[in-house]
């Protein structure tokens, strides 16, 4: 395989600096086995040096590399725990860029001299990170904002780096073949989605305004506004907050603000975000929530979110359901069906581990039970067993354990599962309604009708590659009677399997007038009549079966 084609000065540079850093920081060794296999030494790698001397070298290398680290932070599938603990801490603060250039980027986005878009400017900045940093200003009628600016060529830098990410991804599994398994370069590109995502602080202006419409009837979080005329892809404007940091604890008293109100509304926010609307936060440090009066919570930066679509909710509830049981038998069969075991894991070990886990928590109130404790113990299950979550899993969880730890924080006596279950008995209830289960039965019976109009013209196709001998397919069959048996049998069962589908869609037929208000009542009289028919015949092919 080619690698590292379109050389450039600047590539070359970038190497050359990468390479020197893993070799400062006591990762000499990756540099020395990523050469080619013809000069490779052949000698056992050392240990690798302790986890925050990567946590070092990913800092030297600029925003792309801290960026990395953080998102491996929240894959333990990937990466070993002791790694993923340091990479949590990575800090994302660099020196700030002069305010002249960034009062040239927003002159150049806005399209207007400063002193026309603003009535003030502050050129030395609130804040300063890898991607951009923040100026606070206020508008000509007098709002207060903050401006964030975009860091001058960080698009080109990390176009780059990603360039030199995807080559190292390739040379990765060409020269450590065990890491085959964890799929490098589709790795590489999902970062690489999410980083040129963050680039595009149009798509945190929205992600803002989302949270704002989710919680526009909530007292509880108060979302800054966006003034999208003073946003573009470069530069996002939004309403400044003045607010307490919430995790400055002296302040708060000092305010008279009650602490457990701001845990327990905490605690509401996240259970809505989770169970109502699927839609979280992905980043709640301390740094990016302020307390306000009343005990409001004011939520800042939204570049980080999570995603949790109903389906995905709805799947979670047996494998919660498996955990209250201790039943690792079901924990392990549901994990299998969300694509969360990987072929050739071994499922034995991996009931093993999940009953010592539980084991640990047994009998133990909930309210003694830590989620960050609990989550600390499951990575090396997950990076042993190699599960693999969908990474808004990984967010969700780690996004938990930041919640707990400000909880316990603002009040040590504070119990989140007290919270949390009204939220998740309403969520079952929902689930388990006549209406909810007739959407899902509506929807099934949907894909049925949709795969049955499709066979007139996959059948045929399908023969035809049987005879074109495009398809093989390979049969075992013990205590058939003999070939005629055999067809007789299988045709009988591929009809009685038609024969439900059609029942199926004949039933959602019959339910449509009950789940779509307004629908023609005809349809449920169509409805009747199929399961009727279809019911009679399915009862006569029924007795045939053998």
């Amino acid at each position: 395989m080619e690698l590292f084609s379109a050389f450039t000065p600047r590539r070359l540079r970038r190497y050359r600096q990468i390479s020197q850093t893993l070799v400062r920081y006591g990762f000499g060794f990756l540099v020395q086995r990523a050469r080619p296999r013809r000069l490779a030494a052949r000698r056992q790698p050392p240990e690798p040096p302790p986890a925050r001397y990567l946590v070092q070298a990913l800092e030297a290398l600029g925003p792309t590399f801290v960026k990395l680290g953080q998102a491996l932070s929240t894959r333990p599938d990937v990466v070993p725990p002791e790694f993923v603990n340091e990479l949590a801490r990575l800090q994302d603060n660099v020196a700030p860029f002069p305010g002249d250039l960034a009062r040239e980027l927003i002159e150049a986005e806005l399209g207007a001299p400063l002193g026309q878009l603003f009535a003030s400017f502050e050129e030395a900045p609130l804040a300063a990170a890898s991607l951009a940093q923040v100026h606070a200003a206020t508008l000509v009628d007098g709002a207060e904002v903050v401006v964030k600016v975009q860091r001058p060529g960080i698009e080109e830098v990390i176009a780059t780096d990603l360039d030199i990410l995807r080559d190292l991804a390739r040379l990765a599994e060409e020269q450590f073949p065990e890491l085959e398994l964890y799929d490098l370069p589709s790795l590489v590109e999902e970062f690489a989605h999410t980083l040129r995502g963050e680039l595009d602080f149009r798509r945190e202006g929205h992600n803002a305004d989302r949270f704002r419409r989710n919680f526009a009837d909530s007292p509880r979080l108060y979302i800054p506004r966006v003034y999208w005329q003073w946003s573009t892809r470069r530069v996002l404007t939004l309403e400044r907050i003045r607010g307490i940091k919430i995790d400055d604890l002296e302040a708060l008293e000092a305010a008279g603000l009650d602490r457990h109100r701001l845990a327990l509304h905490a605690t509401e926010i996240v259970m809505q975000e989770v169970f109502d609307d699927g839609f979280f936060h992905a980043d709640p440090h301390p740094g990016n929530l302020f307390a306000l009066p009343d005990e409001v919570i004011a939520a800042l930066d939204f570049g980080m979110v999570g995603r949790l679509a109903r389906p995905l909710r709805e799947q979670m509830v047996p494998l919660f359901t498996a955990v209250v049981r201790r039943d690792t038998g079901a924990m392990v069969e549901q994990l299998l069906r969300l694509s969360m075991v990987g072929g050739g894991v071994d499922q034995a070990g991996l009931r093993h581990d999940l009953e010592w886990l539980l084991g640990k928590y047994a009998g133990r109130p909930l309210g003694e039970i830590r989620a960050h404790e609990i989550l600390e113990e499951a990575m090396p299950i997950a990076f042993r067993r190699r599960l693999r979550l969908p990474n808004d899993l990984w967010l969700l969880s780690r996004m938990l354990g930041m919640l707990e730890g400000l909880g316990l924080k603002l009040d040590p006596a504070f119990d989140p599962f007290a919270v949390a279950g009204p939220y998740a008995e309403r969520f079952v209830r929902e689930m388990l309604s006549p209406a909810a289960m007739a959407q899902r039965s509506a929807a099934s019976a949907r894909d049925w009708a949709h795969l049955l109009l499709e066979l007139p013209t996959t059948v045929p196709a399908l023969v035809g590659q049987l005879q074109r001998g495009d398809v093989s397919v390979g049969m075992e069959v013990r205590g058939a009677e003999g070939p005629l048996a055999l067809l007789d049998l299988l045709t009988l069962r591929l009809v009685l399997g038609m024969l439900v589908a059609v029942l199926i869609v004949a039933a959602a037929l019959f339910l449509r007038p009950l789940i779509v208000p307004g629908a023609w009542w005809g349809w449920a009289l169509v409805g009747v009549g199929g399961v009727a028919l279809l019911g009679l015949l399915g009862g006569i092919l029924w007795t045939l079966r053998r």
